[in-house]
């Protein structure tokens, strides 16, 4: 029979129970993460495809015919352009693959059918990696793996064992390892992602935004995602230097401060004594801007430096970036800035905020220096007793006058705002900051975590003496918001995220435990760049770590992989199999009672000769050919058969 109609041919076979149960399976392990990233009914849609399958297999009732799955996969796709208003895209091509995955396994019959499915299975593992890397998803996704290849080995192997196929499936991937660890290490790095994204693959990034409104870094501060993480080359600084500065905001319309045009300058590093060196692990935020500690005394490799002290990325910020600083946080400046820019520094909205004008007007008229103005908005604010809180009522167009004046409670913005405000009003030239401020030790590795809810804002003025000075009209006015950080400086009953609640204590412990593992997971696997590609190749001696040298160290590994892996199966070539073993036990016994096996003589005609000449083990010599024959060549075979096949050779006793 021609191996095009061969009865086990997987065009022919047709898929089983377990078949299924393994596909189903492997589909679930990669499409459920998808579940919450995607519209609800998309979900709905793809697992309503799946319980079709199932019932379908439970009943015994035909597939549904095409058209029925080409208007199904018409209505789904023309879903999704709805949705998305696009069918290109990380999240509408995601949703597509997972939708036609139900649709193949609808009109699958056979096992190359499912063959096909469990393939767009493995595909959908990388996807999963398009959202995060995390040390779950990864662990998940090697589970999904597994999974999947026991799936294909059980459709090539349709009547072995669970068991036995999970045992292949282990060693399968097992001698994939070693090809796809020298892969990671030694494949040519390049700087950021191998492959682009589509725009929408960071719609969902939280950060610091380029402008600032009432209430928007408020909303922020209720987010315990981390922004960065940082590690010092010795002790931390303190709290009250933990001043992570990020976008400068110049230009306000009454209720929104904006950042303006970015101008470059060239980098003058300031004098100071107290110094940190410190690397970064930056989270993708798909922004240009990095944090560093107020003030860099150097910019880090492949950035630029503004006019406003900001360290700038060439690209935007889409993965998770590291990067070394090093900052002076007593640093004194002297330097000058551009008439254009002081101007720019005094500039107000006509008209608003009248009452802030008229009292800084007022601090303008008795005072005799800029400090001397400074320190009367300070004791002003002290003096309000403003309330510090996460919910801070709305404002108008006036925000000014209102936060400072009727409400009187606000976060960090609206006191940075009305600050600056307050300081253009009278005078002197200011700008806003924002940035995070604190950050958390941990206790286990020592490295400072900055999380989305130590967002901050303060202010800057202009000094003709000093240059820029940092004032902190919140810190100035809630003391203990710097020192104690942000949970103890709101009201009671705030809603603070949940690490931050004071019973959270275990919870904390386990997290800090959480974040020294993915921390170094963030560093040694996910920051393997080219500069820790290099150092690798210089530790095992390449001190040339170019793609070429990359290259051929390659291939010299996985050739010699290869050559240890080939040289392992063929091991087994020149050795029988134990029920072959067992055979040539049975002729050899044979052999010395006086019937010898001719080489081309097959088992069949070889019992037959052997049993008229030893008629008193005829019966015995005949079920040993039986079971050997059926072992051999049969596709019935019983587990139990090679062990009742050696029990049965050890009966018959030699001459």
């Amino acid at each position: 029979m021609s191996p095009a109609v061969h009865p086990l041919a997987p065009h022919l076979r047709s898929l089983t129970g377990r078949d299924l149960a393994g596909v189903l399976l492997s589909i679930f392990i990669v499409v459920a993460p998808h579940a919450a990233r995607i519209p609800w009914w998309l979900t709905a849609f793809t697992l309503s495809l799946f319980a079709w399958r199932v019932g379908i297999a439970a009943r015994g009732v035909p597939l549904p015919p095409r058209w029925i799955l080409i208007a199904l996969a018409a209505a789904a796709t023309s879903g999704i352009w709805i949705e998305y208003r696009t069918i290109f895209g990380r999240a509408p091509g995601i949703v597509l693959l997972a939708v036609f995955s139900g649709l193949k396994l609808l009109e699958s019959r056979t096992h190359r059918d499912a063959t096909v499915v469990a393939y767009l299975c493995y595909f959908l593992i990388i996807t999963n990696f398009l959202y995060t890397q995390t040390i779950p998803t990864a662990i998940g996704m090697v589970a999904a793996l597994l999974v999947i290849t026991v799936t294909l080995v059980g459709l090539n192997a349709p009547r072995r064992a669970l068991g036995t196929n999970l045992r292949t499936a282990t060693l399968l991937l097992a001698h994939a390892a070693p090809a796809a660890l020298a892969l990671f290490l030694l494949f040519p790095r390049v700087q950021g992602p191998l492959w682009g994204l589509p725009q929408d693959a960071y719609a969902g990034v939280t950060g610091l935004s380029d402008t600032m409104s009432p209430g928007n870094l408020a909303q922020l501060a209720q987010s315990d995602a981390i922004a960065f993480r940082a590690e010092f080359h010795g002790e931390p600084p303190p709290p009250r230097h933990r001043y992570w500065r990020g976008p400068v905001m110049w230009d306000f319309d009454g209720r929104t401060w904006t950042m303006g045009p970015t101008l470059p300058a060239v980098f003058r590093p300031v004098q100071g004594t107290i110094r940190y060196r410190y690397g970064i692990v930056l989270e993708p935020h798909d922004r240009t801007w990095l944090y560093v500690l107020e003030s860099p005394s150097r910019v880090p490799d492949r950035t630029w430096f503004t006019a406003d002290g900001r360290i700038i990325s060439r690209v935007p910020v889409r993965a998770r970036l590291r990067y070394d600083a090093e900052s002076i946080v007593d640093a004194t400046s002297t330097a000058d800035e551009e008439p254009s820019g002081l101007r720019r520094a005094l500039r107000l909205p006509p008209g608003s905020n009248p009452r802030a004008r008229a009292l800084a007007a007022e601090w303008r008229s008795a005072s005799s220096t800029d400090e001397e103005i400074v320190q009367r908005a300070i004791a002003f604010l002290l003096a309000e007793r403003i309330v510090y809180t996460l919910e801070p009522p709305l404002l108008g167009r006036d925000s000014v006058d209102e936060f400072l004046f009727q409400t009187k409670a606000g976060f960090c913005e609206h006191f940075s705002s009305a600050f600056t405000f307050l300081m253009r009003a009278a005078g002197i030239p200011a700008r806003v900051v924002t940035g995070y401020q604190g950050g958390d030790i941990n206790p286990i590795d020592h490295i400072v975590t900055v999380r989305q809810s130590d967002a901050h804002a303060w202010s800057e003025i202009y000094l003709p003496e000093r240059g820029w000075l940092r004032v902190d009209p919140t810190a100035a006015a809630i003391p203990g918001r710097v020192e104690s950080g942000l949970a103890r400086s709101v009201p009671e009953g705030e809603p603070l995220p949940l690490m931050m609640r004071a019973r959270a204590e275990w919870l904390r412990a386990l997290r800090n435990n959480w974040d020294a593992v993915t921390h170094r997971w963030n560093i040694w696997m996910l920051g393997y760049n080219p500069e820790r590609q290099r150092e690798f190749m210089t530790f095992i001696g390449l001190r040339d770590a170019d793609w070429r040298s990359l290259t051929a160290a390659l291939f010299t590994v996985l050739g010699s992989f290869t050559v240890l892996l080939v040289a392992w199966s063929l091991r087994n070539l020149t050795r029988p199999d134990p029920v072959q073993r067992a055979w040539l036990a049975f002729c050899r016994k044979l052999g010395a009672k006086g019937v010898a096996r001719a080489p081309h003589e097959g088992p069949l005609d070889y019992a037959e000769r052997a049993a008229r000449g030893l008629p008193a083990d005829e019966a015995l010599i005949r079920r040993i050919s039986r079971l050997y024959i059926g072992l051999r060549y049969g596709s019935r075979a019983l587990a139990g058969d090679a062990a009742e096949l050696q029990r049965l050779i050890r009966k018959i006793r030699p001459t």
